[in-house]
């Protein structure tokens, strides 16, 4: 009766610094997009400032998604090799310094401007390039598999949250004092974010708000807790990263995991790129009206985001079954997504918002790629696994904007653009259905030369 007892009072005393950490993450990652949106939002009056024409802020445009992409695999080894909370730390306060010099590029003139801008959008793409595979080395290291899907999907819709909190901000400062005032001012907080990151995160085992029940049930919940700890880390050179790479993707599930995140973010692209052009010219609506109605989405994507989490999460607990638990909300939300393709058949301006808005959301829904990776990645490199992830997922980055700006050119319409999307959507779901099977950590072979190395220590 007393080992009942102590057992139910060691439950009841259980801390909970793991929500803190989410919390944290959450942060971190609005920031993250805050960033990414500066230009967006102060393009226009810097452009016209500046003499900027449209061709060089397109080149500009691209270059942070060419940095992220060429950044994942080298950011994702420094996790591994250095640990999240160091790398995360300069990785925060480089992206941030980054943004704020832009603030600074008017002291140049001519193909000078174009240049810097180039150059530190370039920077700020390489430096957030470790950012969301150390979001899923933390989420595995910290929280439980029936906990997982919710943790991801609350730092993953903090990029919709970062839309509706930090888009009026630096609209309003670029009107109210100039432009350059949004890079200073997200780029000074974002420094500040990073000395704050240092204080909040830390190792499960090295939390000081961490007791033995917290422990103890993350732990034996799936949670990689000494993923960081000196003496659980192997180092192993570069060259034999390379052999584990290629252990990654010869994994028909990874592959089919890539794949699927590929066309989700076919979606996201669209959403950011070419969605306000689309209510603008295909439908007519003012630019400040397709400015008020493209943030419906956005909000529907955040309400969609956080479902897919607590649903997934709850169907965990339910079947125990990691094949369920992620796949349901994936493959439901990629079909509602396909909704969009309904609005080259309608006229009304209000079926167009709520089929993209239930298309958005259905994106937020499906958006479990995260989870799957903290499921999925081998602990010795779940950090360079999740840069491999993140690059094949932002190619679409690339691709999307270019290949539906050929469609819209050869054609005149965007409906073969919205079918585009549409398409890469069911591709998504077969790719989960099909190419994926079932969702299990990989556990790597040794690589030629590491198992040598090993057999002669023994």
């Amino acid at each position: 009766m007393n080992t009942v007892s102590q057992v139910a009072d060691n439950v009841q005393k259980r801390t909970n610094a793991r929500y803190w950490i989410v919390v944290m993450l959450f942060i971190v990652t609005s920031f993250n997009y805050g960033d990414r949106a500066t230009l967006s939002i102060a393009g226009s009056a810097m452009a016209k400032d500046i003499g900027l024409d449209p061709v060089g802020m397109g080149y500009i445009f691209s270059a942070f998604s060419w940095a992220y992409v060429i950044g994942q695999i080298p950011g994702g080894w420094l996790l591994d090799r250095f640990g999240s909370k160091r790398v995360y730390f300069w990785s925060i306060f480089i992206w941030s310094l980054f943004t704020l010099l832009q603030g600074f590029v008017d002291i140049f003139s001519g193909f000078g401007i174009i240049a810097a801008l180039f150059m530190l959008r370039f920077l700020v793409g390489l430096a957030e390039a470790p950012s969301f595979p150390g979001n899923s080395r933390i989420v595995a290291a910290w929280f439980p598999a029936q906990e997982r899907g919710t943790a991801v999907a609350i730092f993953n819709s903090a990029q919709y949250f970062a839309t509706v909190i930090f888009a009026p901000i630096m609209g309003w400062l670029t009107h109210a004092v100039g432009w350059s005032h949004v890079f200073f001012f997200m780029g000074g907080l974002g420094i500040l974010i990073s000395f704050l990151w240092l204080k909040m995160i830390h190792e499960p085992n090295n939390h000081p708000g961490v007791n033995k029940a917290e422990l103890e049930y993350i732990e034996q919940g799936g949670a990689l807790i000494n993923m960081d700890q000196k003496g659980a880390k192997h180092q192993v050179p570069m060259s034999e990263k390379w052999g584990q790479i290629k252990q990654l993707l010869s994994s028909r599930m990874l592959m089919g995991v890539y794949l699927g995140q590929y066309c989700i973010n076919a979606l996201t692209y669209f959403f950011i790129t070419w969605f306000p052009v689309y209510l603008v010219q295909a439908r007519g609506m003012s630019i400040l009206k397709a400015g008020i109605i493209a943030s419906v989405p956005a909000v529907c994507g955040f309400a969609g985001g956080v479902l897919g989490g607590i649903i997934s999460d709850w169907l965990m607990r339910r079947t125990g079954s990691l094949n369920v638990a992620r796949k349901v909300p994936i493959v439901c939300g990629m079909l509602l997504s396909m909704t969009m393709v309904l609005c080259n058949y309608v006229d009304a301006q209000w079926m167009v918002v709520g089929f993209m808005a239930m298309a958005f959301f259905g994106k937020g829904l499906g958006a479990l790629g995260w989870a799957v990776m903290a499921d999925t990645a081998p602990k010795e490199i779940s950090g360079l696994s999740g840069g491999l992830f993140n690059m094949f997922g932002n190619l679409s980055g690339i691709v999307t904007p270019i290949a539906i700006g050929y469609i819209i050119g050869m054609t005149g319409s965007f409906h073969g653009a919205l079918i585009y999307v549409g398409v890469h959507a069911l591709v998504a779901v077969l790719s989960f259905l099909v190419i994926v099977g079932d969702i299990k950590r990989i556990e790597l072979k040794p690589v030629k030369g590491q198992e040598a190395k090993h057999a002669h220590t023994i």
